[in-house]
C-alpha cells in the first residue's frame, strides 16, 4: 500500500469537503443512494430467525437489489428472473449460501452463492457483495469492479489481482486491505465502507481530471 498517496488523497478531500462525508454536497450524496435505509431493511429482512422461510428471503433479496442504487439497473431485472426460474433445491441451497455468508461460514457460503449464480452467468460482483455489504456496512464491502482495479492500481495494494469472476480469496483480502486504509485516516472518510471506496474513488487521477 503506498501511504503517501493516501495521506495525500485524505488531504486533498478534506480540503474540499471539509468534515468529509458530513459535509453538505457529501451528505446530499448520500441521501440519494439510501445505505442507512437499506441497511435497516436488510437486518431486519435477512435476521438469523428469518432464513427458515425460503420464498421471503429470496423476495427481500429482491427487493434489496432492485432498490440498490449501486446495482446496474441491467442486472436487477436479470437477478429477479435468475431467482424465478430456480428449482426449488436450488432456491434453498442460494438461501443458504446467503444464510452462511451472513451468519456462519463465510467462505463457504460466498462460494455456493457464487456457483449458483454462475449456472445463469450472473456471478457479478455487485450481486454477490450487495447483499453482505448493506446487512453490515461497517465490516463488508461493495465491490464495484471500475473502483476495486483503480483503487488497487493507484494505492498500489499488494496481493490483489481483480478478475470479473468473484472469489472469496479476492474479496476477504479486499475486505482486508480496505479495513486497513480506514485505519490510517480521518474517521469523517469512512461513516461505511462503501463510502470510503467512494472517497478512494474521487481519489483516483482520472477523477480529478
Amino acid at each position: 500500500m503506498n501511504t503517501d498517496k493516501l495521506v495525500l488523497a485524505q488531504r486533498e478531500f478534506l480540503n474540499r469537503y471539509p468534515g468529509g462525508f458530513s459535509h453538505p454536497e457529501m451528505l446530499a450524496i448520500g441521501k440519494k443512494h439510501r445505505i442507512q435505509k437499506a441497511t435497516e431493511f436488510a437486518q431486519l429482512s435477512f435476521a438469523k430467525k428469518k432464513f427458515p422461510d425460503t420464498h421471503e428471503i429470496l423476495d427481500n433479496w429482491i427487493k434489496l437489489i432492485s432498490r440498490s442504487s449501486m446495482v446496474s439497473v441491467f442486472e436487477k431485472p436479470k437477478f429477479k428472473e435468475f431467482v424465478a426460474g430456480l428449482e426449488p433445491k436450488e432456491k434453498n441451497r442460494l438461501v443458504a449460501g446467503l444464510k452462511a455468508m451472513l451468519h456462519g461460514d463465510e467462505a463457504k457460503g460466498f462460494e455456493a452463492v457464487v456457483k449458483l449464480m454462475q449456472m445463469a452467468k450472473l456471478g457479478k460482483w455487485s450481486l454477490v457483495s450487495a447483499c453482505p455489504f448493506y446487512f453490515n456496512p461497517l465490516e463488508e464491502v461493495f465491490v464495484k469492479p471500475t473502483t476495486a482495479k483503480g483503487v488497487i492500481a493507484y494505492f498500489e495494494l499488494e496481493n490483489l489481482v481483480y478478475r470479473p469472476q468473484p472469489s472469496w480469496g479476492f474479496y476477504s483480502e479486499f475486505r482486508t486491505q480496505i479495513k486497513q486504509m480506514k485505519g490510517l485516516v480521518d474517521p469523517s472518510l469512512a461513516p461505511n465502507n462503501a463510502a470510503f471506496t467512494g472517497f478512494l474513488m474521487m481519489s483516483l487521477p482520472a477523477a480529478r481530471r
